[in-house]
């Protein structure tokens, strides 16, 4: 008995299958309101595209921004400890400089002679490592005074010279890398009154 019964409820759920035309239930859509949903998707289509793209281009722009960071922060991450090592260099200078006064032609002391060439090679082999590390000393005598490089201290009247050309240096300006890290201290020329 049970068996037949779930033979016959079979049979008869066989009869009503989604083939069964007659107990679906239809949905007319006109042509005009089909029409009118795909230009509303087509128009979301189109805003999720301009959506899409931009959000890659933004996405892009912060790529190209960190990556410029990170190669700044390589090339300038040294810049407070060159500062410092020129302030070695200027001191390095003075002292070769105050040595050779001292080694002059009438003084034959060979030991001043032989720390003024020690001072002149240690000179020389800091300025190199400078150079293998993009630091460079200004040698502005002679050129424009430009704000962003020189610091005027003071001002020379210079004959032959025009007005705004650098007539002294008295500290040593440096670059690293293109970016000056200290302004060269100059006197500058003006026309003598």
């Amino acid at each position: 008995c049970v068996f037949s019964t779930a033979a016959q409820q079979r049979s008869t759920g066989d009869e009503c299958g989604p083939e069964d035309a007659r107990d679906e239930p239809k949905h007319p859509l006109s042509d005009c309101t089909l029409e009118h949903k795909a230009i509303k998707l087509e128009e979301q289509v189109r805003d999720l595209t301009e959506r899409y793209r931009k959000a890659l281009a933004d996405s892009e722009n912060v790529r190209r921004r960190t990556q410029k960071f990170v190669e700044d922060a390589k090339l300038f991450g040294i810049q407070s400890f060159c500062r410092d090592l020129v302030e070695v260099a200027d001191i390095l200078e003075k002292t070769t400089e105050s040595a050779v006064e001292e080694a002059e032609p009438s003084n034959p002391n060979p030991t001043l002679k032989k720390i003024y060439e020690g001072l002149s090679l240690i000179e020389a082999k800091l300025q190199s490592v400078f150079a293998k590390h993009g630091l460079q000393k200004m040698n502005p005598v002679g050129g424009k005074y430009d704000p962003y490089d020189h610091e005027i201290v003071c001002h020379v009247p210079a004959e032959g010279m025009q007005p705004g050309t650098i007539v002294l240096v008295t500290q040593d300006g440096y670059k690293l890398h293109g970016r000056t890290i200290r302004h060269a201290l100059v006197g500058v020329a003006v026309e003598s009154q």
